[in-house]
């Protein structure tokens, strides 16, 4: 089996922050550079101090992340749990209904 197939791999991109707080939205989003695909299983970490901003504000941040590819085998097993994990959140019937 090959090592690959076990080990994640990792690199540096630059991203943009943008944190809103105000009565209408409270959100923070991370926009990597260069259209980076996120897939399940992978790791972005943000780079610099954390980020606080009055209330009421809008703000836009320029970093540098780093994104860290998860194996094909973690990969596997992240999507496998989220189905699982999805599988809890609903109930299925099958019933035909009340019979009078």
């Amino acid at each position: 089996m090959p090592l690959s197939f076990l080990t994640a791999e990792s690199f540096e991109t630059p991203c943009t922050i943008t944190v809103e707080q105000s009565p209408e939205h409270f959100h923070a989003h991370v926009e990597l550079a260069d259209e980076v695909e996120i897939q399940p299983g992978d790791k972005v970490r943000v780079h610099g101090a954390p980020i606080q901003i009055p209330f009421g504000t809008r703000q836009v941040f320029e970093r540098r992340a780093t994104v860290t590819r998860a194996s094909p085998l973690a990969r596997a097993f992240t999507r496998l749990a989220a189905y699982l994990d999805l599988a809890e959140l609903y109930e299925v019937s099958f019933n035909a209904g009340r019979i009078k």
